[in-house]
């Protein structure tokens, strides 16, 4: 329609242009009566050798012509498919629809799991996304997020803070614009939080209580304590902040990480139940947390570095499907020399970074080893 436009502007200049021309021919043809000097006759045939492109953009009006009747005949079609599709959609009530969503979504969640999954063998070069911020803090998308929702969550601190800047598209977060404000009914505590399927997870502060704060409701949906977990600086990494717990999430759903009296100060890894926060399983890994920089969990692997300095590097994993571990060698750029906030984005396949004020990405590789039906 757009070049349709166009040319029907440009076309119509012309034409008003021969326009005029024509009349003056008609005007001499009339003052001639019947007698033309080969002066004349010469200047007329002049001109109307320039008359002669004004067929070719009559017969282009009617190509285009022909054109708008395609397009009307197209644009009635789809009117009629979306009141197919409308109708359809009216024969399943919203709480249908969600359902099969919800169906869809868990489908896709399995499959992700099972082509995805791998063992970490390399990282990449950082992606600075923006600086912003103070030294300590923490941000991050949605992991079970559809791919449309884009949103950006924003915490700036590492204690007693309760302000969370939403973004609605990384675009804008680069931008600092499009972005609504959350206020936590109760403060957090270091920068181990994670949103998972619309809710934020985060340790409330001077407490081993872990928080399920809802986006949507704006509301706390649950909240529990953690048996035995340390808080208030007891065991954080080795950064301090206040990051005695951390929260994760990967392809196989929301972790906690952090120690208790009981484990002597090595990392316990325990697996939540997301709607109630109840403890499903726990692994006591033997590494100490406080000589941890950070931690992130990948397919049921915890990754731990050893520094949260310039020279760290993947230095330690333990497998929670077989209750074991091995030391690994996988180095990383650390650009800015003090990381605070480290965690894998499964949906991405990424590790999202706060970096001494500075966002930053990170993608990884990793081994796959992709099973079928048959294998054990």
């Amino acid at each position: 329609m757009e070049v349709l436009e166009l040319r029907t502007y440009r076309d119509l200049q012309y034409v008003r242009s021969m326009e005029t021309l024509m009349r003056s021919l008609d005007a001499r043809l009339r003052a001639a009566d019947g007698s033309l000097s080969a002066k004349s006759f010469q200047e007329l045939k002049d001109r109307m050798t320039e008359l002669l492109p004004l067929s070719s953009v009559l017969e282009q009006y009617k190509a285009d012509t022909r054109t708008i009747v395609r397009l009307r005949e197209e644009v009635r079609n789809l009117s009629g498919s979306l009141a197919a599709i409308q109708e359809e959609m009216g024969a399943y009530g919203y709480e249908d629809l969600q359902q099969r969503v919800m169906a869809l979504e868990a489908r896709l969640h399995a499959c992700a799991q099972k082509l995805g999954c791998g063992k970490l063998t390399g990282v990449s070069n950082p992606i600075t996304i923006r600086a912003m911020g103070s030294r300590f803090g923490s941000w991050m998308t949605d992991t079970m997020a559809p791919s449309a929702d884009s949103r950006v969550w924003y915490m700036d601190g590492y204690y007693k803070g309760r302000r969370v800047l939403e973004f609605r598209t990384l675009g804008d977060f680069i931008k600092g614009q499009n972005f609504i404000q959350h206020l936590l009914p109760q403060p957090w505590a270091g920068t181990g939080h994670v949103v998972y399927n619309g809710s934020l997870f985060y340790n409330k502060y001077q407490s081993n209580v872990v928080v399920k704060y809802h986006f949507r409701s704006r509301s706390v949906l649950v909240q529990r304590s953690l048996p035995g977990a340390g808080y208030n600086n007891t065991f954080p990494y080795s950064w301090g902040g206040f990051s005695d717990m951390d929260f994760m999430v990967d392809e196989s759903g929301l972790w906690a990480v952090y120690t208790t009296n009981q484990n002597a100060g090595n990392i316990v890894v325990s697996r939540l139940d997301p709607h109630t926060l109840e403890v499903m399983r726990s692994w006591d890994t033997g590494y100490p947390k406080r000589s941890a920089g950070e931690a992130f969990m990948i397919c049921g692997v915890l990754y731990v570095t050893n520094s949260h300095l310039a020279g760290a590097k993947v230095y330690f994993a333990y497998f929670t499907n077989t209750s074991s571990y091995e030391y690994t060698d996988v180095p990383f750029h650390n650009q800015y020399s003090h990381i605070s906030m480290l965690d894998y984005n499964p949906r991405e396949r990424a590790l999202y970074t706060w970096n001494n004020g500075h966002q930053v990405l990170y993608n990884v590789t990793l081994f796959h080893v992709i099973s079928t039906a048959g294998d054990p």
